[in-house]
This record gives C-alpha cells, structure tokens and sequence, in this order.
C-alpha cells in the first residue's frame, strides 16, 4: 500500500459530528471539520450525510461518502465511511473502492465549553488487495477528538488516535501487523453564525510495505487552511459546502492539494424529551 493511500485514507477517515444550536436562531457550524474530528455526536433525531473529495498534486484522489446516525440519542453515534480512490504509482493508475469504516461514537463529555467523544471503528476489507486498494485485513481505529470552547468567536479541535491493521498483506503478497498514529489540532473563527475561516494541522505516524514488501516507517504532516459556510432552510435542513487546501511540510513538504466538503443535515423525525 503506498504511502498517498495512507495520507489520503487518514486524511478522509475521520468523521463529523455536530452540536445541537439551543435556543440561538442561527445555529452555529459545529459539525463540519475537514480533516480533524469534532467532538460533537449528531443531536436526537438529526441525521448528517457527509460528501469529502481531496485531490492532491500528482493526480492521487479520494472521495467518501459519510453518513450519521443517533442511536437513538446523542449518548450514542453509528456511522459508516464508503471511500473511492484513484492512485497513480510509477505510470499506472488504480481505481476503486477501499475499506469501509463501520463507528461507534460515545459523547462522554457535553458540558458548556467542553465536549469530549472517544470512538471505535471497525475496517471492514472490502478494497481490493490485488489492484494496491486494501491489505484484506479487519482492523480497528480508535480516535479521542475534544472540542474546547474559546468564547464567542474561537473554538480549538485537538485528536489523538491508532489504527491496527494485524495480518495486513501487501500487494505483493507480504504479510505483517501495521499500525498507524494520527494526531492533530486545529482553530476555527466564528466570523458569524454562517462564515467560518478555519485551520487544521494534522499529522499521521504510518507502517507501510516498501517495494520489496518489508515494514517501513513513513511521517506525514499537513496544514490545511480552509474556510465553510452554513446555508439554513427553514424545514431544519442546513447545508454547509467547505473548501480547504492541503500544504505538506516537514517530511511531507512539497505536497499539495485541494479539499471540497459538502454536508446536508436535517431532522429525521421529532425527537423525545430526554436529559443529556
């Protein structure tokens, strides 16, 4: 698996969760980082369907298709990941679907400027080995996303995470354990209540199989300014379209590329009354 799969499959992993508005008549957008992990499971009876593309220098690109659940409230998340990839490794060209992630999320923590919510997920090997699109391993992905408050106009997203791929095998046909790290960070200004200007950095430690299928240890680390924008219907929908631009530095200097996000949200059902 070459090392643009890793640093496109971590980038776009990640899921996006929301923070229920309260009485404010315009919701604030706190569901919808690019490439960090909010802290905020999808309120009751609010389902979100989350479309992430990032094209990079070089012609590598991805796409996933994300998708949000209460169960049934916002104690407990479900959400499912589906990415479509191309890669472009010495002149040849692959294309197609990789893992799917399958997560649970547990909103620990939603009190006043603080939001804490560990979550698991299951990788399911549905990429094909043959074509360099998966490793037709199971794995597992947990990530600690906390969400801090900074007033009325700033928030800071912080994330810690590990990916454990046991019996991975290569596209030559090599096997082994593969691990990955993924840390991160960002602020976001509030500009209004539909206007964000944001900017993440991200950083991912990565076993991956070299030509000769041994273990090696690659470093990845992006800054990504960006910028979104919450459009509210009043039948509860809101869409919020995002555009960013990935800039590798330090051991991924050099690389850049572009980030589309689009997400439609809206009420599913009326909820119950319940305590959080």
């Amino acid at each position: 698996m070459s090392h643009k799969l890793f640093g496109i499959a971590a980038v776009l992993l990640l899921v996006y969760t929301r923070v229920p508005s309260g009485a404010q008549e315009v919701r604030k957008i706190q569901d919808n980082s690019f490439l960090l992990e909010e802290a905020y499971n999808q309120e009751d009876g609010v389902i979100q369907h989350i479309q992430a593309f990032q094209y990079l220098e070089g012609g590598d690109w991805a796409y996933t298709f994300t998708q949000e659940w209460p169960v049934p409230t916002q104690k407990h998340q479900f959400s499912y990941t589906i990415p479509y990839l191309q890669l472009n490794d010495d002149g040849q060209s692959r294309t197609g679907f990789t893992d799917v992630f399958l997560n649970y999320r547990h909103q620990a923590v939603l009190k006043g400027p603080v939001a804490f919510a560990p979550r698991v997920s299951l990788i399911v090997p549905t990429g094909d080995r043959k074509e360099g699109l998966g490793t037709d391993a199971w794995g597992v992905q947990g990530n600690l996303p906390l969400s801090l408050e900074l007033g009325d106009r700033w928030v800071t997203h912080w994330n810690f995470g590990a990916t454990f791929l046991p019996g991975a095998t290569s596209l030559g046909g090599a096997r082994a354990d593969l691990t990955s790290i993924n840390y991160g960070a960002s602020v976001i200004y509030l500009a209004d209540g539909h206007f964000n200007l944001m900017l993440e950095a991200v950083g991912w430690t990565n076993d991956r199989f070299g030509d000769t299928g041994e273990v090696e240890k690659e470093h990845l680390f992006f800054l990504n300014p960006g910028m979104r924008y919450a459009i509210d219907v009043d039948s509860g929908l809101q869409i919020v379209p995002g555009l960013s631009f990935p800039i590798g530095i330090g051991p991924s200097a050099g690389e850049f590329g572009v980030f589309l996000y689009l997400s439609f949200e809206h009420p599913l059902f009326k909820p119950k009354d319940s305590s959080r």
